[in-house]
């Protein structure tokens, strides 16, 4: 009983270790950075950089919720994707057919709904 909880414990141990020294890399990596860099500040450094735009104005600027319902929408129209090509792949196995059949358009009629009351809430028009 003790060999074997010592193996069982060894194998921790050679986890523990390697994050450690996992750890310990990229410590010495990020204070090697830090003691070779040039530290020259200055007042174009402090700029806010913006694709190669030089900032105008205070920066502070307003944007429109809907676009995060049209980010939200795609995100899960994405995973609806996702889950439809392995499903594709595995329909045509012996003994799956008809189970998967079923549980897709489950599946697909969840996002319906969910696209039926988007669309009455008036998500998806433009104006």
């Amino acid at each position: 009983m003790t060999v074997i909880a010592a193996d069982y414990f060894h194998s921790y141990s050679v986890v523990g270790l390697l994050a450690v020294v996992g750890v310990l890399f990229v410590a010495v990596a990020f204070g090697a950075g830090k003691l070779l860099r040039p530290v020259v500040p200055t007042r174009e450094k402090f700029l806010t950089y913006e694709c190669g735009v030089d900032p105008v104005g205070d920066g502070w600027a307003h944007t429109q919720v809907r676009y995060y319902v049209y980010a939200f929408l795609y995100v899960i129209f994405a995973v609806d994707s996702i889950f439809l090509f392995p499903w594709a792949t595995v329909f045509a196995a012996p003994g799956f057919g008809a189970a998967t059949l079923v549980e897709m358009f489950i599946f697909l009629g969840f996002l319906a709904v969910g696209l039926l009351y988007a669309y009455k809430k008036g998500v998806l028009s433009w104006t």
